[in-house]
């Protein structure tokens, strides 16, 4: 693969449009601004990062991790653009130094396709299908669509919002330039290669979409049926902005809650760096008492060493990266101090953060009210002409084509609109269903 043709700024649906244009907002900053004033990306703000919502002490939404993801991955994208540069001189020319305002796009969108409740809202989704009352349709359904469905996936779901046509929208979606797009799809390949984790890019119904995306790009093509391609070099560093967010972000919101105490805490932290560096801040310390700001500093602390550590993974690993042979996140590839101090705290965060009580409590809340929507509203569409069914189906918004000429394309329409849901209207939904909340009379 090749730095021009990787970083384009033709947008998607709108191809026949396509021109240079010479102005001060990049057609990439134009994507970063579209995200930021669209609906999806407003819902984010009453969806689950890791703890409940709402509560008195104020912890991270998906609209806050976005935003932080977005932050760390201009400073990656700029880094890693400015290091490109100097290896590079003749690609003074190109896009190269957009690189920052196309990371911090995707890391805007990369988490839109989340359904409510985090990520056992996914596993809900999934599972309905697998081991739920889902599985009777199994038969009625062709394999990759079945396989589409029992590994429902946010990334996949992302990339789906971005680019599908719903009814009454315009052609491509968001509209958004193929680098961008390209930058958000961690996982490159169909449903049927998810295996286990659950992971992969794009449901049958986008396929052609990527496709269309990956060879504009001369992204390489690993395999054609089932498809999967070598990733877009940039989603490494989506990928690293993600992993140090939600690590940094999730120890930190743990230490408000009094999960961790802040003894844990700095010892969790501080365990990135050598003793020079402690000295030094050990030193800062002294001059902030407030114990939130000492753990603020910390965790920015961690953060600027996690960028710094992923750039030069990139760099030193450019050739291997553009190959498609790259294995791994560059968080894996980092030196070997700061790599045992994440390692560390990802097993403490399993163990008392991810399994707390609070978390658990969410996660199973979630399973029963995303379970009970589906179920009510695939028998809704699927038998329209009942009268219940109706009352469920005006409760949706026009955009979805309940009256898809496939189960599959119901079933999807049941999931756009149960995917896009917040936590809260989620909830509320449900207990309007179940008659334990009903409109003030």
């Amino acid at each position: 693969m090749n730095w021009r043709d990787l970083i384009s700024a033709k947008r998607f649906g709108m191809e026949e449009f396509h021109k240079h244009r010479e102005e001060n907002r990049s057609e990439f900053q134009r994507d970063y601004d579209r995200l930021v004033f669209s609906a999806p990306f407003r819902r984010l703000q009453n969806k689950t990062q890791v703890f409940p919502l709402p509560g008195s002490i104020f912890v991270h939404n998906r609209l806050t991790h976005s935003l932080e993801v977005s932050c760390v991955g201009r400073s990656l994208g700029n880094d890693v653009a400015k290091g490109l540069l100097s290896k590079h001189p003749d690609l003074h020319d190109s896009y190269i130094s957009e690189i920052g305002a196309i990371v911090s796009a995707a890391c805007m969108a990369h988490d839109l396709g989340n359904p409510p409740f985090g990520h056992s809202g996914e596993k809900a989704i999934s599972t309905y299908f697998s081991e739920g009352n889902g599985i009777k349709l199994k038969e009625k359904l062709e394999p990759n669509e079945w396989e589409d469905i029992i590994h429902f996936e946010g990334n996949a779901n992302a990339f789906r919002l971005l680019t599908h046509q719903f009814e009454g929208r315009r052609k491509g979606g968001f509209a958004m330039t193929y680098s961008t797009l390209a930058s958000i799809v961690k996982y490159p390949f169909s449903s049927s290669l998810a295996g286990k984790k659950s992971k992969f890019g794009f449901f049958i119904t986008e396929e052609e979409d990527f496709k269309r995306i990956a060879t504009e790009l001369g992204i390489i093509c690993l395999n054609e049926n089932p498809l999967k391609f070598a990733r877009h070099p940039l989603v490494y560093l989506v990928e690293a902005a993600d992993d140090i967010c939600y690590q940094m972000m999730d120890i930190e919101d743990a230490h408000k809650l009094k999960i961790l105490t802040t003894e844990e805490t700095k010892e969790l932290l501080m365990g990135y760096f050598g003793e020079d560096r402690l000295i030094h801040m050990n030193e800062t310390m002294k001059i902030v008492s407030d114990t939130n700001e000492q753990i603020a500093y910390l965790r920015s602390s961690v953060i600027g060493l996690l960028i710094k550590e992923c750039t030069n993974v990139f760099l030193e690993n450019e050739d291997s990266i553009l190959a498609g042979t790259f294995n791994g996140s560059l968080i894996k590839h980092i030196s070997q101090k700061p790599k045992e101090a994440y390692e560390h705290c990802e097993a403490v965060s399993f163990k008392k953060i991810y399994r707390s009580g609070d978390v658990l409590d969410i996660e199973l809340a979630g399973f029963n009210v995303i379970s009970t929507l589906i179920e009510l509203f695939i028998a809704a569409v699927t038998s329209p002409e009942k009268a219940y069914s109706q009352l469920l189906i005006n409760r949706m918004s026009d955009q979805y084509n309940v009256n898809a000429p496939t189960l599959y394309g119901k079933i999807q329409a049941v999931l756009d609109y149960i995917s896009g849901m917040t936590d809260v209207y989620a909830l509320d939904l449900y207990r309007k269903i179940k008659g334990n909340s009903l409109p003030a009379v």
